[in-house]
């Protein structure tokens, strides 16, 4: 080989590693390091933008949520076939990308939605969307889903700014009978159904069915900068909110959300979590409805569902316990409902995930109240307060209890029945929780 040639040869090897490099560099730089961006560069060209594709970076929280609790009466052969149902949520915490979840799991036979619609509400209440929100949901790319029964299903994710402390409307439409329909009563918050398919219908003049149920949906995540994980509230009516104002918002996790951002807002040193709620009216920590599948499914057998389910939990808020005293034909054994808060922190242990305890409110003037039952709340609340049940404890007892009759709820916390709390009742609930308790894991062993 001449030297010229040989110059040439090396000329060509040292271009050949310049291009190598350079594109090493790009792919190395455009990886998020989520594997994605490498994977969709070595198997194909990307994906064209579109409204399904993230906007941003940031981690996975639930942002709104609730469980579902049985069939809707009145629903039981046609389902709501034919309708647009808008159910109104609202969000704990905002994001740039949004994905719902959808229930069938009191239907009784498939479920088929032809379209589904996510958009930010014009207003508090509202079934008006912003015109610019608009989105078509998909899943797994396709516009129709067909959810089996007893099953539900995940929407794909959809690139939409979603702001805290906001109303989201979440549209479905079924044409075909589907059986009963899943749904959350006392939601304390009005949605809305139109006939036919008005899916992608920004204006709320169709929308003149009013309900307080969420129907066949349990779920709003977030693709967000402003969480790094969610606290789940998980109880029965006095976290779901009855006796709360309808349409403000006022359960304690909605005000114990608020509270929290208003904290990492004014610089304090607490955990930036999102709050949603998984409580159910009438709810207990032992015994299921009646049903198959069991409507008012029991704390222990939905937990797996309602709480290690749900998405990037950190932290869980058990105030479940007192319709186990109330409901029982029987004087309830302490020492069972004990029991089955211990396996519910056991569940927790297992994922990691910290678990806060409240102590069951008064029940003093109420129709079921004896003293009795106010004997296994105060030995329940016992050993509670003493440490031997749950991580961190939060004393909703000594919160909102009458300081001249600790039987009773003080007169302002009470909303009337002498079970459940006023809208004061649930913020004085709210502020009772210590933010610093939300810090920390779940100890390896308890």
């Amino acid at each position: 080989m001449t030297r010229r040639h040989g110059y040439a040869l090396l000329s060509a090897i040292v271009a050949l590693i310049a291009v190598l490099s350079a594109a090493i560099y790009v792919g190395v730089a455009s990886d998020d390091g989520s594997g994605e961006s490498s994977k969709n560069s070595l198997s194909g060209p990307r994906a064209p933008h579109n409204s399904a594709a993230p906007a941003s970076t940031g981690v996975w929280v639930g942002s709104w949520s609730a469980s579902p609790v049985g069939g809707e009466p009145g629903t039981e052969t046609a389902g709501l076939a034919g309708r647009s149902l808008r159910n109104v949520v609202h969000t704990a915490i905002g994001g740039t990308s949004a994905r719902i979840t959808l229930s069938n799991l009191y239907g009784q036979s498939p479920l088929t939605v032809t379209h589904a619609s996510i958009a930010v509400a014009a207003g508090t209440g509202s079934a008006e969307a912003v015109v610019a929100t608009m989105r078509r949901l998909t899943f797994g790319g396709n516009t129709v889903v067909v959810i089996p029964a007893g099953q539900q299903v995940l929407s794909d994710t959809v690139a939409l700014r979603v702001p805290a402390d906001s109303d989201i409307l979440v549209t479905t439409y079924s044409p075909t009978p589907s059986g009963p329909v899943t749904y959350h009563p006392h939601a304390r918050q009005i949605s809305y159904a139109a006939r036919g398919d008005r899916t992608e219908d920004p204006t709320a003049t169709a929308y003149t069915e009013r309900t307080e149920y969420w129907r066949y949906l349990t779920a709003l995540d977030v693709l967000s900068d402003e969480a790094a994980g969610t606290v789940v509230a998980f109880g029965d009516s006095l976290t779901d909110g009855v006796g709360s104002t309808e349409n403000t918002n006022r359960r304690w996790p909605d005000l114990l959300s608020d509270r929290l951002h208003a904290a990492l807002h004014s610089g304090q040193d607490v955990p930036r979590y999102s709050v949603v709620n998984q409580g159910i009216g009438g709810n207990q920590v032992l015994a299921d409805g009646l049903g198959r599948p069991a409507e008012n499914q029991a704390g222990v057998s939905r937990f797996a569902r309602d709480v290690l389910g749900r998405t990037n939990v950190k932290v869980v808020v058990v105030d479940l316990g007192i319709n186990d005293i109330l409901r029982n034909p029987r004087l309830a054994d302490p020492d069972q409902v004990l029991a089955g808060l211990r396996t519910l922190v056991r569940q927790a242990h297992a994922r990691g995930i910290k678990v806060i305890g409240a102590t069951l409110m008064p029940f003093g003037g109420h129709r079921g109240y004896s003293e009795a039952r106010e004997n296994v709340r105060q030995a329940i609340n016992a050993e509670i307060r003493a440490g031997r049940v749950y991580d961190a404890v939060v004393d909703f007892d000594k919160a909102v209890r009458d300081p001249y009759d600790p039987r009773r709820f003080r007169p302002d916390y009470d909303s009337g029945d002498h079970l459940h709390p006023s809208d004061l009742g649930y913020e004085r609930m709210a502020q009772a929780l210590d933010l610093n308790a939300l810090k920390g894991s779940a100890p390896t062993r308890l």
